[in-house]
Formats: C-alpha cells, structure tokens, sequence
C-alpha cells in the first residue's frame, strides 16, 4: 500500500512566523527546532504530527507556493494575496495576525506645496504596483510604479532624481509603527493609507497542472 504524503502547509518567515507561531502550537502544530532558526537554509520541515510538513518562504512566495502545487495550505498576508490575485486561491479564515497597513508618503516640502485633489499624475516607489496602480486609478490618477523590494522610506532621498522618479512611496507599515521622519524627510498625511490587511489560511482547488496534490490527504 502507498504511503500517504504529508500535508504540506507554506508559513511566511520573518516578522510573521512570531505571529503565526502560537496559532499552529493551539492547533498541535509543532515544527522540528530548526524551523525557528533564522540561519538555517533549508526549505522543508517537518512537525510531530508525521501527517504534516511545512515550508518557510519568503512572504511574497507563500502563494506562489499554493498556486503552482508546491503545497496544500498556506498562511499569507492579504495584502500580498492582492498583489498577485491568484483566481484559484481561496482565503476562507481571517487569522487576525500580522496587521499592517498600506500607506502613502512624500518629502515634506512637496506635501506642503500641493493639492491631492489636482494629482493626475504620480510616479511611485513601491512593493505593490498591482495594488498602487488599481488605487490610483479608482481614483483618477495615473500611476507610474517604480517596483522596489525594500527600503521604500529611503526613495524620496535618493539625490538628485528624488523628485523626478519618486513623487510618492507607498509602503506597509506594521501596526503602531511610524517612519522615522526627522531622518527620512517624509510626510504621512492625514488619510494617506490605502487599507489595512492580516494574514489569511489559503486553500486552493486541485487543477491539472497541480501534479504534485494528487497524493494531498483527504
């Protein structure tokens, strides 16, 4: 008789993994002592409970990972499930962790000259083009994204070309946290998030390119 595979659940590392951490401990989820060790290269970990595995990816991965089959779970922020808008992704359980919001933000002399109400036209620094552009545009504006991976408060100063190339950064701070104004130079003005989002348990339906779920326990 075959073995059964294990369930494979994909969990996000960094800040995230300390909020997920006691939700899979409440639900019997316990991960091997290298799971929690940032160092460590691996990729795959198993639990005590032989029926599931986990995978620790990079946040932005954990649904790349659920789409294309590499796993049967995943936890991922809503924010990035947004980015990607993965059709056959579903998002059933809001797991009220890793809080965050979207926001907008300029130097402090181009917020003090100007009016958001005349903006046609911005060019922005940000993670989530996909988002950032469908914003602006229910909004009327047109939004040239300049994707960055990191780093998003540092644009506005990058010399000479700060004001040519980002007008605007667009970032997620974690709830309660603030940018550092006095050394950034930067505003967030009143009203400037965009929405604020969690993490989210993803399933997705087995599809003919999933050729690695057809071993997914029942």
């Amino acid at each position: 008789m075959e073995t059964q595979k294990p369930l494979v659940l994909a969990i996000p590392k960094g800040r995230i993994l300390s909020d997920v951490g006691p939700l899979m401990a409440r639900a019997g989820i316990e991960p091997e002592e290298e799971f929690f060790d940032d160092s460590s290269r691996r990729l795959q970990f198993s639990t005590k409970d032989p029926r599931i595995d986990l995978v620790r990816v990079r946040s932005f991965d954990t649904a790349t990972f659920l789409a294309f089959g590499a796993a049967h779970l995943a936890i991922c922020g809503s924010d990035v499930l947004m980015e990607f808008d993965h059709s056959e992704i579903y998002a059933p359980v809001d797991l009220k962790v890793g809080k965050c919001r979207l926001s907008v933000a300029g130097p402090k002399d181009l917020a003090a000259s100007e009016d958001p109400m005349q903006w046609s036209h911005l060019r922005i620094a940000t993670k989530y083009p996909n988002i950032t552009k469908k914003y602006f545009a229910e909004r009327g504006v047109q939004a040239e994204c300049i994707k960055l991976n990191g780093a998003m408060e540092l644009a506005p100063r990058l010399g000479p070309i700060r004001e040519v190339l980002f007008e605007r950064i667009h970032n997620v701070p974690m709830e309660g946290q603030v940018y550092n104004i006095a050394h950034t130079s930067l505003e967030l003005p009143p009203h400037n998030d965009f929405a604020s989002y969690t993490c989210c348990l993803l399933y997705t339906s087995p599809s003919p390119r999933d050729a690695t779920l057809s071993g997914m326990p029942a």
